[in-house]
């Protein structure tokens, strides 16, 4: 049978209700949440401060580290407490696409710690993530080239879906379903990330891309509207 309706009745390019707020953590640094839907992230941001050992410093740049976990009960069965080999990918793959806007070279032998904690999951947790961490590096005041926006877009049988849910990343009928995290940096335009699970045909890679770029415009509006009351409201 055919993919012919979404699980949550969106239209196939229509993403989940979208939230972000900054300063959500008074001791972090910086600090934000992003929302779609019923997936959480909250992101806090410690530093720049001295990396130890001394040994690990690095004289031409900082250093960005992210940690990304879930919370035990942010899914449906519960969560082993502490870091898998999933969060421990996850992590990486967000400090990549961070690195690529954030201007390492200012904060010479020094660290940016990023945590990011989930805590709800309908899928997309990574996306919301990055787009959390994002935030809370911005309203940390760390020097920044531009933001980055992620969203994950789906392939399900014959059709590109934006912002999967749990249920369409489990689809298995007909051709299966195929996940792509994607990143795209806000004022160039440039893919910070670009994460396929699956299959898929190169055209519709392109076209997949497109989609993803396009909602990417939305939450970046997003971003900038909660980044601008904050700053109002400081």
């Amino acid at each position: 049978m055919a993919y012919t309706k979404r699980f949550d009745g969106r239209k196939f390019d229509e993403p989940r209700e979208m939230e972000a707020k900054v300063g959500v953590i008074k001791n972090a640094d910086g600090s934000a949440m992003f929302r779609f839907g019923d997936t959480i992230a909250v992101a806090a941001v410690y530093g720049p401060k001295l990396f130890h050992p001394q040994h690990m410093q690095n004289p031409q740049k900082g250093v960005l580290r992210c940690n990304y976990d879930m919370l035990s009960f942010s899914v449906n069965e519960r969560k082993k407490p502490g870091t898998s080999r999933r969060s421990q990918e996850i992590s990486k793959v967000t400090e990549w696409a961070l690195s690529s806007v954030v201007n390492l070279d200012s904060y010479k032998n020094t660290v940016v710690d990023v945590h990011i904690m989930i805590l709800q999951a309908n899928a997309s947790t990574r996306c919301a993530g990055i787009n959390a961490a994002a935030l809370a590096l911005a309203h940390a005041g760390i020097s920044m080239k531009e933001l980055v926006s992620s969203v994950s877009i789906g392939k399900i049988d014959d059709k590109l879906v934006v912002d999967v849910i749990k249920e369409e990343e489990d689809y298995e009928d007909g051709e299966g379903a195929t996940d792509i995290a994607m990143a795209f940096m806000s004022k160039s335009g440039d893919i910070a990330l670009l994460q396929l699970d699956g299959k898929i045909r190169p055209a519709e890679l392109k076209e997949a891309i497109k989609l993803g770029e396009k909602t990417s415009k939305d939450i970046y509006e997003l971003q900038k509207k909660a980044l601008k009351k904050i700053g109002e409201e400081s």
